[in-house]
């Protein structure tokens, strides 16, 4: 659980090289709305051009799950940013795969609707 605490961290901070050291090379990514981006390098580029257009970007986790075995691991958090001169909440799951090394191998975003 704590790689994918790290890289919550990290993408909250916009901390890339901390981000990319919870991720496996061949990392892959879904998104909420099929969005896939795979290889390390293309999905933090993505994040890169992503975050600084997120004006007033705030994560919140509420809690970070494991499976027993510690290979499935799930974050529940929300993320708030400012969008068109409101506040937009957005509730979410993310679902972690860690590969052998203990890194994140896969991940897919869910987007809780109302």
């Amino acid at each position: 659980m704590d790689v994918v605490r790290r890289y919550l961290t990290a993408v909250a901070d916009q901390d890339w090289p901390a981000a990319e050291g919870c991720l496996a090379d061949d990392v892959v990514r879904i998104g909420p709305f099929g969005d896939v981006y795979q290889g390390r390098r293309d999905y933090v580029e993505f994040l890169r051009r992503l975050m600084p257009e997120l004006h007033g970007y705030r994560m919140e986790i509420d809690r970070i799950v494991a499976s027993g075995d510690g290979k499935v691991v799930m974050a529940e958090l929300s993320e708030t940013v400012e969008m068109e001169g409101r506040t937009v909440h957005t509730p979410e799951t993310l679902v972690f795969d860690l590969d052998s090394s203990g890194r994140i191998g896969h991940l897919s975003v869910y987007i809780q609707t109302t």
